[in-house]
């Protein structure tokens, strides 16, 4: 079994510790003003930040606004039954949440409560929200691949376990469907998608199509949609990470989503602005870059002696007509270990997924990619650069030379082996295949129009009749010299039998 750290939870009993002491007795205070999901309540004299605190008819509040006067008290739920002059109690803990094995497979909203329908959750163990996140001397670097099945992403933008990789783009571009994508092509990971004021109807096609590609029994939704309360969305990420880390005490290895982080901003800029914090840019208030960065520090890959888990963090932004520069684009962009861009216009012309691969990166880069994808993803990487250059040159000109040319049409068949469709992932081993054949000249003869028709037959081909290759590779995760030969020969000999494909159909 390994070692697990006790760092955190020792920090926290300590914290619980100093919470009663204050406390001789319990303090009881009364609701001074109450609305929308705010309450103002005099009396609490010793009450903590963050202190859970209980209302007369029996609801719970969050102490978050500590003033001489009055204690500002976020609602967790209704207001309704809360009336001016209730009395409220201390109760000298700090919010959690109970976690057991039996999350996996279900719907939960931020305080645990099951929303599925199904049969109540099994006690286990109670999670802190608000646990400090792991000290660099628990943490190693960050080097084993997640692998998210997605060509454009795992060769070019690869994710490692442990990262904190942004998915940011405009509306409707399908940054949801990239973290979809990534959760579906998971087998030994565990997986957390933290929906944040989402519509009920996008949650509940989520869990169809999770059901649907057999992803549920690894996966745990934790839903605070749109109609729920403001303090639900803004706990709701706190309360995915406490899930995370329940499981990383025990040293498995799991993927949480924020979908997403504009929206909680907005939910926490309510909340702060009902509670009348001075606000500034924007109107968010000046600890929103705290918000998001204590959440996302949590995210972890720790060492064999701290039990050797991982957190790997998927943050969602959405920006507003392609504007990374604004607030909160800004502030996750500079948590984050990277960002991957989606763009409109990419999207509009039937580039899927949309990553711009010029302005996406990942500062972990290729520490997490497997030896045989780094030998194929560089070439790959300076197909495209040359491809964007020329292509944005030859707009300019009619009267391009034989190698211009020939390297435009090479980028075109490389962008295009690119496209994907989200509820298909690829496994590794044949996304090598086919960036290896495009970066190696073997689609310059295919017709544009065919290249993912070639794809499909060609991968068709190699594992009904040289899965022996597709095996090596999957397990050497290298190509070696014997691999490379036989790749020659087999691609060299499909062409030769699929003239239909080409473009010259007496030349392969």
């Amino acid at each position: 079994m390994p070692k697990k750290s006790q760092l955190t939870d020792d920090i926290v009993n300590s914290l619980h510790t100093r919470i009663k002491a204050s406390k001789a007795t319990t303090a009881v205070g009364k609701v001074d003003r109450v609305g929308d999901g705010i309450a103002l309540v005099s009396g609490l004299n010793n009450v903590g930040m963050g202190e859970i605190v209980t209302f007369s008819n029996g609801a719970h509040g969050l102490a978050l606004n500590l003033s001489r006067e009055d204690t500002g008290c976020v609602i967790l739920g209704s207001s309704q039954g809360i009336t001016e002059g209730d009395t409220v109690q201390t109760t000298g803990r700090l919010l959690s949440i109970n976690v057991s094995d039996n999350y996996l497979g279900r719907v939960v909203n931020p305080l645990g409560q099951a929303l599925d329908g199904q049969s109540e959750l099994k006690s286990g163990k109670n999670m802190i929200l608000e646990r400090i996140a792991a000290g660099v001397m628990a943490r190693e670097p960050v080097k084993t691949p997640l692998q998210t099945g997605i060509k454009a992403i795992d060769a070019v933008i690869p994710i490692g376990r442990g990262q904190r990789e942004l998915i940011i783009g405009d509306r409707g571009t399908g940054k949801s469907s990239l973290a979809l994508t990534t959760i579906i092509n998971q087998t030994d990971v565990i997986c957390i998608y933290v929906a944040i004021g989402q519509k009920r109807a996008f949650v509940a096609q989520t869990i169809a199509t999770l059901e649907k590609h057999h992803a549920t029994d690894h996966t745990i939704i934790v839903s605070a949609t749109a109609s729920d309360p403001t303090s639900f969305q803004f706990i709701a990420p706190y309360a995915g990470s406490a899930i995370a880390e329940y499981f990383l005490d025990q040293g498995k290895d799991v993927l949480i989503v924020y979908d997403d982080l504009t929206k909680h901003a907005w939910a926490y800029r309510e909340i702060s602005l009902l509670l009348r914090r001075p606000s500034g840019r924007e109107a968010y208030p000046g600890d929103v870059f705290y918000l998001h960065s204590r959440l996302l520090e949590r995210a972890v890959k720790l060492n064999k002696d701290h039990g050797g888990g991982s957190i790997t963090a998927l943050p969602i932004i959405e920006t507003q007509a392609g504007d990374v520069s604004a607030y909160i684009p800004t502030n996750v962009i500079s948590i984050t270990d990277g960002q991957i861009y989606l763009e409109p216009d990419l999207f509009y012309s039937g580039q899927r997924p949309a990553v711009n691969i010029g302005t996406s990166v990942s500062r972990v880069g290729s520490s997490a990619q497997v030896k045989a994808m780094k030998q194929v993803a560089g070439k790959l990487k300076l197909s495209l650069a040359q491809y964007r250059e020329l292509a944005a040159f030859a707009q300019f000109s009619s009267d391009l030379d034989t190698q211009t040319k020939a390297e435009i049409d090479r980028g075109a068949r490389v962008t295009e082996i690119l496209k994907q469709h989200w509820e298909l992932p690829m496994p590794v081993a044949d996304q090598i295949l086919v960036i290896w054949a495009a970066t190696n000249g073997h689609l310059d003869q295919v017709r544009l129009e065919h290249i993912l028709t070639w794809e499909q037959l060609f991968l068709d081909h190699t594992h009904a009749k040289h899965a022996l290759l597709i095996d090596t590779i999957r397990e050497q995760k290298e190509l070696s010299e014997t691999s490379l030969t036989k790749l020659q020969e087999i691609t060299k000999a499909f062409n030769l039998n699929h003239p239909e494909l080409l473009i010259n159909q007496d030349t392969p």
